[in-house]
């Protein structure tokens, strides 16, 4: 009966325990009713998916776990091949700096090592990173 007032299936009505002798006299729908706003029985939220595995799941991923190569998708080499292409136009670039005499050798060492450290995402974060390394020294200076 409360399934049929609250509309849905028999699975989604939810009786609570602490009355359950209550919820057993009902007969009639008056009384299924009233127990409803009492609130002894109620309808379960449609989607009533826990959310405690994904909690542990993302714990564990905190953690570094879950990242070997069964857990890896799209083409094998293409996190190298991006690299790869990022770090040679950075080194294009530093080496102009030094040839145009804007960075002296040390500076280009230091940026180099940086470089291949995985320091800079981009070439205008380089740049930027220049610039912002040059102010700092006029200033100092």
């Amino acid at each position: 009966m409360a399934a049929q007032i609250l509309k849905c299936g028999i699975s989604k009505v939810w009786i609570d325990p602490d009355h359950k002798d209550e919820v057993d006299k009902a007969v009639t729908k008056a009384d299924v009713r009233r127990l409803i706003k009492k609130g002894y029985i109620k309808k379960k939220k449609v989607n009533e998916q826990s959310r405690g595995n994904a909690r542990k799941r993302l714990i564990q991923k905190k953690r570094g776990r879950m990242r070997g190569p069964g857990k890896r998708k799209g083409k094998k080499s293409v996190g190298k091949e991006n690299w790869m292409k990022t770090v040679r136009a950075l080194r294009k670039y530093l080496k102009e700096q030094r040839d145009l005499k804007k960075i002296t050798p040390s500076q280009y060492r230091k940026l180099y090592m940086m470089v291949k450290g995985g320091r800079f995402r981009s070439k205008t974060h380089l740049k930027m990173f220049v610039k912002e390394m040059k102010r700092r020294e006029e200033n100092t200076a």
